[in-house]
């Protein structure tokens, strides 16, 4: 039974918690990895402690906050199952002369940064991390603290209202959902990308936070973080305005090893995924919920039953809607909702043996080593204009453990933002296209 709680508790924490022949068709490709395949053997209770927290934590904020060319850039993206983390790395190379770094990629966060010493301030090493040394890097150029950047554009992004000199750089205390924070100072830097033609090609004057103190298991065995949020000064923003406005990705299973991979592209989805029979498409809402990426959700349904669910969970003017984050691992949603999901989910599991390990924080977790996954009706989410998302039945009663699977839900407040996490997500093929504000997705191996 030890064993079995030890495996659900490390499995759920990976669970729970981015000059070519052609720019026309070109991208730049950088390795991504899982944070959890940085972490030496953490123990599994801290690990589902560590990302249950962050997630309740990442969903708090996101319901107070509410309150081109062609080709594409591919980053190569890795489950953190072996390490047990929840969210996903990738590398970048930053400065002149380019060094490379391991970030987080984060699609609920604005700011890029990686750790970093300037004048003095910041580490000069850390285990298993690297630092950016700046004042080594000809391209490093620091944003004043008197510019207009600093007093109006980036208030946003916690920039600190204290400027004793024009010289002084402009200084930030980012925080984060999961109550995380970091420490620096705002520059523009020169970033080096890596081509899939094996070229590279570098972009230019690119915000980047010099980071000289970061707090948070976060951050753990990461240089930084390559913030995706749709903001004036994210990744984001700079790569759709480079490599054309839309951006994909494709969760793998989040039981996949490390060695299995999958993508996070800047610019065309490749024709074979656009041309899926499977393909659909709904609208994008960017600006009613930003940073966050918003769809107009209307209900749920499982099997063939639409449930009794009340229609301001979905309404955002009153406090609902509903986002996908890839920053979240399980779902969220709203009271009633999360209740008649729940109830209509239960019934399917009559004589299946409940089982409540010890110190999880999620409720419904069963012994199914012989349960037949057909006997599980489909859920699906209906968006407006009749578009339905159909998640894989793992993706909702999730493998937490050998022989033990939980219902992937967490339980918000009674009028909050709903959030779809990516275990939800996975094994479907994501086009977040800005420029025609709609989502296409469509079932994929992701491989």
């Amino acid at each position: 039974m030890k064993t079995m709680t030890t495996m659900l508790l490390c499995l759920i924490t990976m669970l729970l918690i981015a000059s070519a022949y052609s720019k026309e068709n070109t991208g730049m490709r950088l390795d991504m990895k899982h944070r959890d395949t940085l972490s030496p053997n953490p123990s599994p209770f801290h690990r589902i402690e560590d990302i249950m927290g962050m997630d309740q934590k990442r969903h708090n904020v996101i319901s107070q906050k509410i309150k081109t060319t062609k080709g594409g850039a591919k980053m190569s993206l890795g489950s953190g199952f072996d390490f047990g983390a929840a969210q996903y790395f990738s590398e970048i190379m930053v400065g002149t002369p380019a060094k490379r770094f391991r970030v987080v990629v984060d699609t609920g966060s604005e700011l890029t940064w990686v750790n970093c010493r300037f004048h003095g301030q910041g580490p000069k090493k850390l285990e298993n991390r690297h630092v950016f040394r700046a004042e080594n890097s000809s391209s490093f150029r620091k944003v004043g603290c008197m510019t207009k950047t600093c007093t109006d554009d980036l208030s946003k992004l916690f920039s600190i209202a204290i400027c004793p000199t024009p010289r002084t750089p402009c200084a930030y205390d980012y925080r984060y959902v999961d109550g995380s924070s970091a420490q620096g100072v705002f520059a523009k830097e020169t970033f080096t990308l890596g081509l899939t033609n094996g070229s590279v090609t570098t972009i230019r004057g690119l915000l980047i936070g010099c980071s000289s103190a970061s707090e948070g298991g976060a951050f753990r065995e990461a240089d930084g973080i390559l913030g995706l949020a749709l903001s004036d000064y994210s990744f984001t923003s700079k790569a759709i305005n480079t490599f054309g406005g839309k951006f994909s990705y494709c969760l793998v299973d989040h039981t996949s090893h490390k060695n299995i991979s999958n993508y996070l592209i800047f610019g065309s989805t490749p024709s074979s995924a656009t041309k899926s029979p499977a393909r659909r498409t709904t609208r994008l809402d960017i600006n009613i919920l930003p940073p966050y990426y918003a769809v107009n959700i209307v209900g749920i349904s499982i099997g063939e039953e639409m449930l009794n669910i009340p229609p301001q969970v979905w309404d955002v003017n009153i406090g609902g809607g509903t986002i996908l984050d890839s920053g979240s691992s399980l779902t969220f949603l709203a009271e009633a909702a999360y209740k008649a999901v729940i109830t209509g989910l239960q019934r399917h599991l009559v004589g299946v043996k409940r089982i409540k390990p010890e110190g999880l924080p999620i409720e419904y977790c069963y012994y199914t080593s012989k349960f037949d996954d057909r006997k599980l009706p489909q859920l699906s989410f209906h968006f407006m204009g009749g578009t339905r998302f159909e998640p894989y039945r793992r993706s909702y009663l999730i493998h937490a453990a050998p022989g033990i699977r939980c219902l992937g839900f967490v339980m918000a407040k009674a009028q909050a933002t709903n959030v779809i996490g990516n275990i939800m997500q996975q094994n479907h093929l994501w086009e977040f296209d800005i420029a025609a504000s709609t989502m296409s997705f469509s079932p994929s191996t992701c491989l």
